[in-house]
């Protein structure tokens, strides 16, 4: 074969490679991005209903939202640490059947030990939010909804541990349809409890905790259901030797896991202490925050489901031994991820005003002010959503080499140490108010998304070899 043609057979080996990793990716991708979008549709319904009782019940149910999620998070990190644990397993081809069992196992003991230490934490939610200077009527009325949202934690951590389950073997599909189920159970419940319908007692706050609780009930029975009783899985047991301890593979989960949850909790807390610093700014800033952070947490959950995808996959090449699969995997995922975030940067630079009307009833006294300053936090939102976009992606992958350490450190110096003090810096003694913060936001992410793509790159160079 002559040297032309031997290279044009590599071409289309190459070619043929890159696009059968992203159809793969996208196969994989687009019900993990939809299920996601399912998910953050409850805190979505949730935000928007409470915002139809008014600007000070909204900005209630933000502080508790946040402080809930504060505690949930450690949790996420643990039963998303199943997804490289078990694609590495399935890559290798050994064990799979007694592996899942194990790992799914171990996942549902360490997410009910956390959920026991949360639920301690969030029934005194009133007594923390006035640690943190909170106004004292809405540290109450914040109360009284995260003692109804708390007791979702456990369902909704057994949810993920069952959702990694099945991604990782590349069947995410039915996680996307109990997902939406839920969605659909909680804006009926939280039409009936928290507004008093169909002769229920209008709950407010507390009516759309509970309603909250109830729908990820729901869904990880469903899910359950379904991988018990499924002929691929059930020949898993999941249930099965469900009280014995395996200590190996829970030191693993912790391995892998604690720094994820770190990692997340980097990023989870970093909005969620700008949330407490708009508390500090007045009702009608906390409340603009809110909508801004949801419409951004909504474009996010593409980069995440992308993210879940490429750890998959990446995973999965790994545990073939397979180096040239894992970039492969590595760099689609980056790619589908940047460009759709470049897309939702156009959509919040160019018709904010329009997006943050779905969330205000404009008659309110507040409604104008909240309108303003939730349009322009969204424009800046808009600016970092590439630089968003990146860090999940990249973060995902090297989650699917499974190398959480050094990406948790990376969040911690991003998130606390620059752009949260930037943020405050600005808005504070440089006078920006509520803008400085979600600038501080911007310059976080962007730091992070830098040292991510720059770890991918490095990891992706030195193939399967372990770095410190």
């Amino acid at each position: 074969m002559s040297d032309s043609a031997a290279m044009a057979v590599a071409s289309a080996r190459g070619a043929g490679r890159w696009g059968g990793e992203l159809r793969a990716m996208l196969a994989l991708g687009w019900p993990l991005i939809l299920t996601n979008l399912a998910q953050i549709a409850i805190t979505t319904t949730d935000a928007m209903m409470l915002g139809w009782l008014g600007a000070e019940t909204l900005a209630a149910g933000t502080l508790g939202a946040n402080l809930f999620f504060v505690c949930f998070v450690p949790g996420l990190g643990i039963a998303m640490a199943a997804s490289p644990m078990l694609a590495q397993a399935l890559g290798r081809g050994r064990h799979t059947v007694r592996d899942g069992r194990r790992t799914v196992r171990q996942g549902l003991w360490a997410s009910l030990l956390l959920s026991l230490l949360a639920w301690l934490v969030l029934w005194r939610a009133e007594t923390l939010l006035l640690l943190l200077g909170q106004d004292a009527t809405l540290a109450a009325q914040a109360q009284i909804y995260v003692r109804g949202l708390q007791w979702s934690l456990l369902p909704a951590l057994w949810f993920m541990v069952l959702r990694s389950f099945i991604a990782a073997h590349e069947r995410p599909r039915a996680g996307l349809v109990v997902t939406v189920a839920g969605v659909a159970v909680n804006a009926l419940l939280v039409w009936v409890l928290a507004f008093g319908r169909l002769g229920a007692p209008p709950l407010g706050l507390a009516g759309a905790g509970i309603a909250s609780s109830l729908a990820h009930a729901f869904m990880f029975l469903a899910l359950l259901g379904f991988v018990l009783i499924d002929r691929r899985f059930r020949r898993h047991y999941l249930l099965g030797y469900l009280w014995r301890p395996d200590w190996p593979k829970f030191r693993e989960l912790m391995r892998i896991g604690l720094p994820m949850s770190v990692q997340l909790a980097f990023e989870v807390t970093v909005f969620n202490g700008a949330a407490f610093l708009m508390g500090l700014l007045g009702t009608a800033a906390l409340a603009a925050h809110s909508i801004a952070l949801q419409c951004a947490s909504v474009t996010f959950m593409v980069a995440l489901g992308l993210s879940q995808a490429a750890t998959i996959r990446v995973g999965l090449a790994a545990g073939r031994g397979d180096r040239v699969g894992v970039g492969t995997a590595g760099w689609v995922a980056l790619a589908l991820g940047c460009a759709f975030m470049t897309t939702s940067a156009i959509v919040f630079i160019g018709a904010p005003e329009m997006i943050v009307g779905w969330f205000l009833d404009d008659s309110g006294p507040t409604a104008q002010a909240v309108l303003a300053l939730a349009s322009s936090y969204l424009a800046i939102a808009g600016v970092f959503q590439i630089a968003d976009g990146a860090q999940a992606v990249g973060a995902g992958a090297l989650r699917g080499l499974k190398d959480t350490r050094v990406p948790m450190a990376f969040a911690g110096l991003g998130y606390w140490g620059i752009g949260l003090p930037f943020g405050a810096a600005l808005a504070f003694i440089g006078g920006f108010g509520g803008h400085g913060i979600w600038l501080g936001l911007a310059v976080g992410l962007g730091v992070v998304a830098l040292m991510m793509v720059a770890r991918w790159t490095r990891r992706e160079h030195l193939g399967l070899v372990p770095v410190g």
